[in-house]
């Protein structure tokens, strides 16, 4: 059998055209124009034969991705028309209801008393924190006079403290329970503010003396025990009229700063805008149409790719066809130029034998075939 050898380096048309079927063919005693078609049929199946599998596969491929992709469309279509049929923002739920009620604007009256608020709260802590490292660097202990730094560390407590108290009532979700808290923590504040002033006026008396009068009220029998009495001292040696000033002024800053912050928080709520927040199920819908859209770039691909294989062996089974039927047409004109060229040498060979049996021309005889096998070699030749 001959065939035309494949090229395994390129990517040639398999399986090769089989010449030998088509020289059979023209072999026949039948042989006609109609035998391009049988030349068609017989490639188509030859290729088929060695690519039929392959072929059905992607189809089979193409089929699946393209009713997936089809499906997934549809699914992408479903979601963003439910995308666009839902509102993107709602209004939060606050305290068990609808946060929708509009807010009433802010007044001259209001932003005064936001803007004193603030300042209270941080002339507050500012103040006490001043204090009581001023405190601490005056008693005299070695630990606050070589590092004041420490002092300010430990004076880092009232803020602090001062923002728990906030947070706690921030994480109140009833209204009830936050009021209770908020006066709770003023009764506090006021209490300490009350413990503060009354110590200061206990002590303001003997702050208004001078050097002079406090020497002059000294006398041999001056001690610890006769100036104050052991009674008002407490058990590290302090007094305890100033442990009262101290704790009362410490208490009243942070709980009264707590309490400015929460008046704060509720005289934004009336002015603050109404609050939005995304729909949980336009959040979802999102989502979806998002994993909608990575799973049909897949199934594009991949249909991409079943759709290219069948697109390159109907390329290859065109071509294939193709070059069969040229092989056919060059060996149907080879063989008819063989035919004419062995008929005109009939033709010549017939001519000649009749010239040379002519009876009319001399030194011919019947019997003499010497001449005509001559002359046959000579247009054989």
């Amino acid at each position: 059998m001959k065939a035309a050898p494949p090229n395994p380096n390129e990517a040639g048309v398999t399986p090769p055209v089989h010449l030998e079927f088509i020289q059979n063919l023209l072999e026949s005693p039948d042989a006609s124009a109609a035998l391009v078609s049988e030349v068609d049929q017989y490639h188509r199946a030859l290729f088929m034969h060695h690519h039929a599998m392959e072929w059905e596969q992607a189809r089979q491929e193409a089929r699946s991705h393209g009713e997936r992709v089809s499906f997934l469309e549809g699914r992408l279509r479903e979601t963003e028309m439910g995308i666009s049929q839902r509102p993107r923002l709602v209004t939060a739920v606050v305290e068990g209801r609808e946060d929708s009620a509009p807010s009433s604007p802010w007044n001259g009256w209001d932003r005064l008393m936001f803007v004193l608020c603030c300042l209270g709260i941080v002339s507050l802590l500012a103040f006490g924190i001043s204090n009581i490292s001023f405190n601490l660097l005056e008693s005299g202990f070695i630990t606050f006079r070589e590092n004041p730094v420490r002092a300010y560390l430990w004076t880092a407590l009232l803020p602090i403290g001062a923002l728990a108290i906030k947070v706690g009532w921030d994480c109140l979700r009833e209204r009830r329970a936050r009021d209770l808290y908020l006066w709770l923590c003023l009764a506090v504040g006021v209490l300490g503010l009350l413990t503060w002033i009354g110590a200061y006026a206990t002590v303001y008396p003997t702050l208004s003396k001078g050097i002079n009068d406090q020497i002059a009220a000294l006398t041999v029998s001056s001690g610890p025990a006769a100036a104050g009495g052991a009674h008002d001292l407490n058990f590290a040696g302090a007094k305890w009229i100033d442990v009262l000033t101290v704790a009362g002024q410490a208490i009243a800053e942070i709980f009264l700063s707590a309490v400015l912050g929460m008046y704060l928080s509720n005289l934004y709520a009336r002015h603050r805008p109404v609050r939005l927040v995304t729909d949980p199920a336009t959040a979802q819908l999102d989502e979806e149409q998002a994993r909608l859209h990575e799973s049909l770039g897949r199934e594009r691909k991949a249909l991409g790719e079943a759709s290219g294989r069948i697109l390159r062996l109907e390329n290859q089974l065109a071509a294939l066809v193709a070059y069969g039927k040229s092989m056919f047409h060059r060996e149907v004109a080879r063989r008819q130029d063989q035919q004419q060229k062995r008929q005109i040498i009939l033709e010549q060979l017939s001519d000649h034998v009749r010239t040379h049996l002519d009876p009319g021309v001399p030194g011919l005889t019947p019997g003499n075939g010497n001449g005509v096998s001559k002359a046959y070699r000579g247009n054989a030749d």
